[in-house]
């Protein structure tokens, strides 16, 4: 047998050579000839003759529209008068929309705003352009460079709540359909617009009362755009471009309540395990053991391979073979709290309750743990993921409230056999020529949540670039938008609106989504 092993060993050894250099071959032809997904429709010119300037009025229309402070504080809690001023006007500024009789307008849950802009072909689907009428409340308003509900307009950028979250996919959607309407223009396809007025407070008074109106209607809604991601530079490493982010799903929310009960008692005669130790135990043990990486599971890996061809070879060679590199590339992401995001249910501890005197042992501790969960994730999975590890019986652990948990949505469909996806691909790079188009998904929640039942096809896109430095003003200090990109917001609804004219086609761009 011993005589043998030199041989066995060889043929170990070039086995494994064998392996790795067809591994190697198959990585190499992968990388150089992975397919491009990307498109290049002919670009919006300012010299085309349906070009829509941001002139004076259009930005007087805007400015004007941050002002109104219509703050969403809580479910239910928020600044009904001025959302009544908004929606007045809102009515008075757009005076062809609200005039034409292809129009027809309906106030919904008091405040929210619901418009049908009926299509001359009965035979096509309708489709649906959301967003919302409210704001987040002001943080350290001492810091800001103008006063945020101003509109100021201060070195070519427009200043205020609600400049990018989301006054201007509501103000530019109706300055495109406007333009459209003040041209002569019927579209073929029938339009909603969906304005919600409590997205910030989870939208039970808004959006879930439209759906309820059109799902009582009977609509059968082919796509919905909604807010979302951006066009964002400088997010994917090895790429010189600005990406596109079209999300195609969101996350789900688990709100999980942690609850021990002991013995309380004098601060000078202590008990050897406290509620407060035997809590503190269990969350540093949710902190340490995160959930399992789901990188390559859902669409974050199509993120990557739809901009693999753009990006430096490293980089390139990685995202053109995650059939391999999956693991590896899920690693690399959980790195920083931005890529952990996309890797997998997120866990974060945002509440501690406990005691209530300096020197009394408090008897009941509390803590609050918002998971994010990831589109191939349940919240029943997150549960008993959470249970096995803190093992420990005197740790009561449930959900906070009914409103406190909601699934992931539905994937919506994408690449090169979604004419939805498709025609909204071709107005971003209409818009944005110089950008590329990748599908991915939200980590945070908006509207669409009510709308699930209207169509399979949702989509989370505003079409506003920023750099990965500016998305903190989002719901932060100092939110901003420029002129130029607020004019780009215009143009990006009307050739959308343009698009849905032509048939949804399928477009073959010659690649496969089974690479």
């Amino acid at each position: 047998m011993w005589a043998n092993l030199p041989r066995v060993l060889a043929l170990v050894v070039r086995g494994f050579a064998l392996t790795l250099a067809v591994l190697t071959a198959v990585v190499v032809i992968r990388t150089v000839t992975f397919p491009s997904y990307q498109t290049s429709p002919p670009e919006c010119k300012v010299t085309d003759p349906d070009f829509i300037p941001a002139d004076e009025e259009r930005l007087a229309r805007f400015t004007s529209a941050i002002q109104f402070q219509t703050v969403s504080y809580e479910r239910g809690v928020g600044t009904p008068q001025e959302l009544a001023k908004f929606v007045q006007f809102i009515q008075k500024s757009f005076p062809t929309v609200h005039s034409s009789p292809m129009v027809r307008r309906d106030v919904v849950g008091n405040y929210s705003l619901l418009y049908r802009v009926e299509g001359s072909d009965a035979s096509l689907q309708p489709y649906m352009l959301a967003s919302h009428l409210d704001v987040v409340p002001i943080t350290e308003e001492a810091n800001w460079e103008a006063p945020p509900f101003s509109g100021q307009v201060k070195d070519g950028y427009i200043y205020g709540r609600g400049t990018i979250d989301t006054k201007h996919t509501l103000m530019g959607s109706l300055e495109a359909l406007e333009f459209l309407l003040s041209s002569g223009h019927q579209p073929k396809r029938t339009l909603y617009l969906a304005f919600g007025h409590d997205e910030e407070t989870h939208g039970h008074f808004g959006a879930k009362v439209i759906s309820k109106v059109l799902q009582q209607r009977g609509e059968e809604i082919v796509f919905i755009l909604d807010e979302g991601t951006m066009v964002v530079d400088d997010f994917f490493p090895g790429v010189s471009k600005p990406v596109a982010l079209v999300s195609v799903s969101e996350k789900g929310s688990l709100v999980v309540k942690l609850k021990v009960q002991a013995e309380g008692g004098h601060g000078s005669m202590p008990t050897k395990e406290s509620a407060i130790g035997i809590l503190a135990r269990a969350a540093k043990k949710l902190e340490d053991n995160p959930h399992p990486n789901m990188f390559g599971t859902g669409p974050e890996a199509r993120m990557l391979e739809y901009v693999a061809t753009e990006m430096t070879l490293p980089y390139r060679m990685l995202s053109s073979n995650l059939w391999l590199f999956s693991p590896l590339v899920g690693l690399l992401l959980s790195q920083t709290p931005q890529g952990n995001a996309y890797a997998r249910t997120t866990t974060a501890l945002t509440r501690f309750t406990a005691g209530n005197k300096d020197n009394v042992i408090s008897p009941e501790a509390e803590v609050i743990v918002d998971h994010r969960i990831h589109p191939m994730q349940t919240a029943e999975e997150v549960l008993e993921f959470d249970r096995m590890v803190i093992n420990d019986a005197r740790v009561v652990l449930d959900v906070k409230d009914s409103s406190s948990v909601f699934p992931p949505s539905p994937i919506s469909p994408h690449g090169k056999d979604s004419p939805t996806y498709a025609v909204l691909q071709k107005t971003i790079q209409q818009i944005f020529p110089d950008a590329l188009v990748t599908p991915t998904f939200m980590v945070a929640n908006t509207d669409t949540r009510h709308y699930w039942n209207l169509s399979s096809a949702i989509y989370r896109f505003s079409p506003c670039a920023m750099s990965v430095a500016d998305l903190k003003r989002i719901h932060g200090v100092n939110e901003r938008i420029s002129i130029k990109a607020y004019e780009k917001v215009i143009n990006f609804y009307y050739h959308l609106i343009s698009n849905m004219d032509e048939p949804l086609d399928v477009q073959h761009h010659g690649h496969t989504d089974g690479l």
